[in-house]
């Protein structure tokens, strides 16, 4: 049995990737916005007295501090962190302390977690799965307006996110701590009811060509109960195999500005 805490596991492939887990045999922490929907959705499992439900709201982060004080009483064992919440939002939205949503949700809150809690990381050999996507291959950071107070589109803002999870990865390596990130699949779940019109259409047309949530939590389930060589450790995967991420995701130039950034967005904590 493991022990697994995972973020966004109420919906879509962050409830298929949990409800395998469970199958399993594996003990689970959920980090959720909505504990309520959390409790209505595990009540009839067969396998419920081993999720325990932590409030984690990823867009505040008081909250998500709070959070990792919760997981660390609860538990001095984490074999794997699934950092697999995400969004995208059609306007410009900021978080509770101020931060663009993409960026709050996407990456921040995970950031801020994942160092909350570095210590049990360490003691644990805690594996770290984020879950990124091919939308990187798509990101235009400017590293003085991380927040897209300039120049915002719901693209670009999920673009730069998405490039920033598998930048956090790689510096989660080169700080001593197993990382991978990866990118689920096109996945038909209500993930495109928040695009633009344009892009809703496009995303409903292609929907009998997508994946199923399950087919979607393939790589993350594989990635957390499977042992992996040393030279994927930091690796970008899809469909459970090693993809090349772009040159930016392996910049270690970029990896260090985000951290240096990330850092000085949660100071005031």
């Amino acid at each position: 049995m493991k022990t697994i805490a995972i973020t966004g596991a109420t919906s879509g492939i962050g409830l298929a990737t949990s409800e395998a887990l469970l199958e399993k045999g594996n003990k689970l922490f959920f980090l959720v916005r909505n504990v309520d929907k959390a409790k209505n959705i595990i009540s009839d499992w067969k396998q419920k007295e081993n999720v325990s439900i932590i409030e984690c709201d990823l867009a505040d982060l008081k909250s998500v501090k709070k959070a990792s004080q919760t997981l660390l009483e609860k538990t001095d064992h984490l074999d794997v962190l699934i950092n697999n919440a995400g969004g995208t939002f059609q306007e410009r939205k900021e978080s509770k302390d101020g931060f663009e949503l993409h960026l709050a949700v996407n990456h921040l809150g995970h950031f801020l977690l994942t160092k909350q809690i570095f210590t049990l990381l360490e003691k644990s050999n805690t594996k770290v799965i984020n879950v990124s996507s091919e939308a990187h291959r798509a990101a235009k950071p400017d590293w003085s307006d991380l927040n897209l107070k300039n120049k915002y589109s719901a693209i670009l803002g999920y673009a730069n996110a998405k490039l920033y999870n598998i930048l956090f990865t790689k510096s989660l390596v080169d700080k001593g701590i197993s990382s991978y990130a990866l990118h689920p699949g096109v996945i038909n779940s209500g993930f495109g009811d928040s695009l633009p019109s344009v892009l809703k259409i496009m995303w409903n047309l292609g929907k009998p060509f997508m994946k199923t949530t399950r087919e979607g939590a393939s790589t993350s389930i594989y990635l957390a109960t499977n042992e992996l060589s040393a030279d994927k450790n930091g690796e970008y995967f899809k469909d459970k195999k090693v993809k090349k991420a772009t040159s930016l995701a392996n910049s270690s130039a970029a990896r260090e500005r985000l951290w240096e950034e990330s850092e000085k967005m949660i100071a005031s904590l």
